[in-house]
């Protein structure tokens, strides 16, 4: 009742990341580094990927969709928060984890069938399953934004349009709204999670296996890059979502959510690209084919 004598909202103002106004100059600059070697570093993976024939095989596929992935999340939320720096006023990379972490199950586990079970076409059924299930959730989720009335206040104390900081500016009652992001938040974490915790205890038990230390090294060694990449994005999350409500507040919050939406987009591709060979080869021959077309141009 009381939302009837106040004025509707017809837009939303986002805080940003500092209030202090000789903080923004230095925090646009780094924050548009970041950006830069964000989409230069993930499709420029994808390009190599795609480019090189070395590079096309079940695993760099995935990679290749995930650095897309990463690119375009990146440049969903980084270019507003380098605008909020100059003016006054995460599922699909989940399941796609979860997918890698099934492909690396069917390479060390049953390395014989890998390239039966890990078909170009169930790649792609794979992938369109993970685009298409993050898509049904994100417009569930937009659509019962949409039946919310806001009348109050317009500040999101954020430097994105999350929406836990949306539902608290709403004039009525957003229990409905809260039980679907957190049903949502159960099966797609819980089913991703348990993937990649099930294809990894496989893993183990093969690595066990192996009789040689080199050996038992090898293999461990094919997974790596793609463990350090789960351990950074699940460990962030899992310290955001499990602290206690009294030991953080908003400004923290923010801090945190700047490195897993900003700084691991930009990791991936340095993880996966150092600790691959191949992609470091490819990139080697992308260089020397750029330097004898350059030394041709200048004879």
């Amino acid at each position: 009742m009381a939302c009837r004598n106040w004025t509707n909202v017809a837009e939303f103002i986002l805080v940003g990341f500092v209030d202090q106004a000789e903080m923004q100059i230095p925090f646009f600059v780094l924050f548009l580094v970041i950006y830069i070697m964000t989409l230069v570093g993930n499709l420029g993976m994808t390009v190599f990927i795609r480019l090189d024939s070395r590079l096309h095989t079940p695993m760099y596929f995935l990679l290749s969709h995930l650095s897309l992935v990463d690119a375009c999340y990146s440049s969903v939320i980084t270019p507003k928060i380098l605008v909020n720096f100059l003016r006054a006023k995460k599922w699909t990379e989940c399941l796609l984890l979860s997918v890698m972490a099934y492909d690396c199950y069917v390479a060390i586990c049953n390395p014989l069938l890998y390239k039966v079970v890990m078909s170009r076409r169930m790649c792609a059924l794979l992938v369109s399953i993970s685009y298409a299930t993050a898509f049904l959730n994100a417009a569930t989720q937009t659509i019962s934004m949409f039946q919310l009335p806001f009348c109050g206040s317009n500040m999101i104390n954020n430097f994105f349009c999350d929406i836990t900081p949306l539902l608290k500016l709403s004039c009525i009652s957003t229990r409905v709204n809260e039980i679907v992001i957190f049903v949502s938040a159960c099966v797609l974490g819980t089913v991703s999670f348990i993937t990649i915790l099930i294809s990894y205890f496989y893993i183990l038990s093969a690595i066990l296996k192996v009789h040689s230390v080199e050996g038992k090294h090898k293999t461990f060694s094919t997974c790596t890059s793609h463990l350090t990449a789960i351990t950074i994005f699940y460990g962030t999350l899992l310290f955001i979502y499990l602290r206690p409500g009294s030991s953080h507040t908003q400004d923290q919050d923010k801090v945190i959510s700047v490195f897993y939406t900003v700084v691991i987009p930009m990791l991936n591709p340095l993880i996966y690209g150092l600790r691959n060979k191949e992609v470091k080869d490819a990139l080697r021959k992308v260089g020397q084919t750029a330097a004898s077309l350059f030394q041709k141009g200048r004879l």
